[in-house]
């Protein structure tokens, strides 16, 4: 690996679970600055894949490598506060800055001063993903790690939510890897889309994943058909929920 032009490369992973294959010789490679997104069916090794990039899992055989001092922001699939003990906004945001400078930035770019008081709990799918990625970025990753990010947020907060993600990710210069099984969720910006199911049937530009035979057979031609980018021009912005306002921005989704 070229330590300067590859932040983590994965050769030949393989991985079972009580005999069941999971992923079976996973080979590819994530660029500094640029967006990747895994997408396939649930069960198709996607957050196994992620655990294992980040350590938390150890491969049955095959190798990781990460570029020396790698930083890596994450946004997990799920994350529970229980209620019993419950933990302000604040609190949590605390906990993972370094500096009251970094604290405050983050909480600037994200928008989410009002929420500081907040239990955790008690915020909204959108609103929590918000505050996730605020934890997130306070690291100065190299690489955000976003395991299906639009989980449990309404369909308008969605498209709000891939558009902050790009956005960070062109303010701070860090790359993306993002998982989903939404296929109509890929943003127009991905620069790259692994199909996976247990290994790597097809991958590359969106167009090119989404007439690949590998990827027809798997999700069929309506799959094919969500996967299609498409232009989304408005004169509103959304919140963190997906509310509307007016005045917004151009922007392109996928």
């Amino acid at each position: 690996m070229s330590e300067r032009h590859t932040l983590i490369e994965a050769s030949g992973i393989c991985k079972r679970f009580a005999g069941q294959v999971v992923l079976e010789h996973v080979d590819f490679r994530i660029s500094p600055k640029e967006t990747v997104t895994i997408v396939g069916l649930n069960g198709c090794g996607k957050t196994t894949l992620l655990r294992i990039l980040l350590g938390l899992e150890k491969p049955d055989s095959g190798q990781i490598i990460r570029k020396d001092g790698l930083r890596i922001g994450y946004l997990p699939q799920r994350f529970h506060v229980d209620p019993v003990l419950p933990m302000t906004v604040e609190v949590l945001l605390r906990l993972a800055a370094d500096t009251d400078a970094d604290f405050d930035a983050a909480v600037d770019e994200l928008e989410i001063r009002p929420l500081l008081q907040r239990a955790v709990h008690a915020l909204s799918g959108g609103e929590t993903q918000r505050v996730l990625l605020a934890r997130a970025i306070m690291r100065k990753p190299d690489i955000l790690v976003l395991d299906e990010p639009v989980q449990g947020v309404d369909i308008s907060g969605q498209t709000a939510l891939y558009e902050l993600i790009s956005r960070i990710s062109k303010r701070h210069g860090c790359a993306v890897l993002m998982v989903s099984h939404d296929l109509h969720l890929v943003m127009a910006s991905t620069d790259h889309v692994i199909c996976l199911n247990r290994h790597v049937c097809c991958s590359g530009h969106p167009h090119q994943v989404s007439k690949d035979p590998a990827f027809l057979k798997l999700f069929g031609a309506q799959g094919a058909s969500a996967l299609a980018l498409y232009e989304h021009h408005h004169d509103h912005a959304h919140d963190m929920d997906g509310k509307v306002h007016e005045h917004g921005e151009h922007c392109n989704h996928e």
